[in-house]
């Protein structure tokens, strides 16, 4: 055959190839097909990058990670937290994030005080999960007030894993923000690479409650912080109906409460460090002092301590029996009443009343 030919007839078969290709991309594009309702197309979020101390999170934020348009898209783990099994758990059977594992709180806290359990019980735990000190894990709960995801986090932070996030504003704004959801059960895959560095890693981020003794008597530079409700803190309600004594250890100041709202934008986001500022201020405290926030068994405290952790502050840590622990020692002493308000007794655990839980 002639060279003058084949070129045309080359020419013809390619362009009857690329039309050919052009009407089958045309029928699989994702804008030719009928959303659901409701539905917002993922493929394409983009979200700025955050920094690895930076906690909360967006829900653009999440779903890009999902999409794959993050670094941390390539190692990341989704918990949905509350306390009790899944079956149990209406957030997570009606309805969770694409590709989320259920975690109960039981798992990371012990009976005895609801303390965060031991190393070797969280290292376990974190291999069960498939969590490596290396994995982005992103935490959320049921509305943006419920603090089961703060203290998974916190949890996390302690055992050593570098880059923790909440979903800020918690599932209510994931649903508002329009991403899908799943429903079923997802399983996580345990991995035996280790978990990469020693359990707990950063061991400083939770006092003891021999230290806060000791730091109370002692260091005036001290503040201990009670992240409860104004009545949990004079003394009228312990808050939980398995507590019968109510107070404070004495020294304590008020730093508000995060199941009222004190702790959240209009907007059901997380506030700003200027906030704990706020309220520390009140008590004549500071950013600069050394900081222990607690509450009646360490989930609420886990809150501003995860503020300042994303501030940049290193001088915050968790006192994390907090008053359940405290109220089992006849021989501490205790604060009933405001001391900022004048009206406040000085007395000891063995003194109090016991018909103080909450009914």
């Amino acid at each position: 055959m002639k060279k003058g030919i084949l070129s045309p007839l080359l020419c013809m078969a390619m362009a009857a190839s690329l039309l050919a290709g052009c009407a089958a991309n045309s029928e699989s594009k994702p804008a030719d097909r009928e959303k659901m309702a409701g539905e917002k197309e993922t493929s394409d979020v983009k979200a700025d990058p955050v920094d690895q101390k930076k906690v909360y999170v967006s829900p653009d934020w999440v779903q890009s990670v999902i999409d794959g348009n993050q670094k941390e898209s390539s190692d990341y783990v989704i918990l949905e937290c509350a306390w009790g099994e899944e079956a149990d758990n209406p957030a997570y059977t009606e309805g969770h994030i694409k590709g989320a594992y259920h975690m109960n709180t039981d798992d990371i806290e012990s009976e005895e005080y609801w303390n965060i359990r031991t190393p070797e019980e969280i290292k376990k735990l974190m291999a069960d999960y498939g969590i490596t000190k290396d994995t982005t894990v992103i935490c959320y709960g049921a509305d943006g007030v419920n603090s089961a995801d703060d203290r998974v986090a916190f949890t996390l932070l302690w055992a050593g894993v570098e880059n923790v996030k909440c979903l800020d504003g918690g599932l209510e704004a994931w649903t508002k923000s329009g991403y899908a959801m799943e429903k079923g059960s997802n399983k996580p895959k345990a991995n035996d690479k280790g978990f990469g560095t020693t359990v707990p890693a950063h061991p400083e981020y939770i006092i003891t409650i021999e230290d806060v003794k000791e730091k109370l008597e002692n260091d005036s530079n001290f503040k201990l912080v009670s992240i409860r409700s104004k009545a949990e803190f004079s003394g009228e309600t312990s808050g939980y109906g398995y507590i019968d004594k109510a107070g404070e250890p004495k020294g304590a100041i008020w730093g508000h409460d995060t199941d009222d709202g004190s702790y959240n934008k209009e907007d059901g986001t997380t506030a700003g460090v200027d906030v704990v500022e706020g309220f520390l201020k009140e008590s004549g405290a500071s950013l600069d002092n050394e900081l222990a926030f607690y509450c009646g068994t360490g989930w609420r405290a886990t809150i501003p301590f995860l503020i300042c952790y994303e501030n940049g502050y290193s001088n915050a840590k968790l006192y994390d029996g907090g008053w359940f622990q405290w109220q089992m020692d006849d021989s501490l002493p205790v604060q009933v009443g405001d001391p900022e308000g004048g009206k406040c007794e000085y007395t000891t655990v063995g003194e109090l009343s016991a018909d103080k839980a909450k009914k």
